[in-house]
Order: C-alpha cells, then sequence, then structure tokens
C-alpha cells in the first residue's frame, strides 16, 4: 500500500528515507490525478522491498508542494538521499515510474 505524506511527515518519511522515493503530488479535484491512483498503488506494492511510494494531496499539504515549485498536477518527483533527482509531470504509465525508481 503506498504511503500517505504529508507537511508533517515529509521530512522523515522522504528527505531522510533509506530508500528511493517516489512521490505522486495530487488533489482530489483533479482527473489525471485518479487515473494515477491505481498505478501509484500497484507500484507500491511491486516495489516495496526496493523502493518508498506515496502520494501527497496538494491541496491538504500546501507548504510541501510550495517548497518544490508544484505548478502542475499530477507532479511525480523520484527523491534519494534526501534531493530530488527525477520530476515528471502528467499522466506517466507505471512501467515509466518502475523504470525511473529502479534508475534512482
Amino acid at each position: 500500500m503506498e504511503t500517505v505524506f504529508t507537511d508533517q511527515n515529509f521530512e522523515g518519511e522522504v528527505l531522510k528515507s533509506d530508500k528511493p522515493t517516489l512521490v505522486d503530488f495530487w488533489a482530489p479535484w483533479c482527473g489525471p490525478c485518479q487515473m494515477m491512483g491505481p498505478i501509484v498503488e500497484e507500484l507500491a506494492k511491486e516495489m516495496a522491498d526496493k523502493a518508498k511510494v506515496g502520494k501527497l494531496n496538494v491541496d491538504e499539504n500546501s507548504q510541501v508542494a510550495q517548497t518544490f515549485g508544484i505548478m502542475s498536477i499530477p507532479t511525480i518527483m523520484i527523491f534519494k538521499g534526501g534531493k530530488m533527482v527525477k520530476q515528471l509531470v502528467g499522466v506517466q504509465s507505471k512501467e515509466a515510474l518502475k523504470e525511473e525508481l529502479e534508475k534512482a
């Protein structure tokens, strides 16, 4: 199951994670974000031993969204060692996300 990231847990769950971490920045009113939901859930299950995968609701967690300059959603960011190493905007395939996570 994917992790729910928030303004409160982002530093500990993402920036201090010992695994590569994929964050799906989304909002409930965003149609393309809804399309990404099942993809992120499947990826979380498949990559559970290698990476952390989760979602951050930008409406409820605006501090993190502002910090990383989220202007469009869905935006996917991959973090490793406390740094953002990849950013993807728009709907992505599970295969593309898995490939990016494996490269991180």
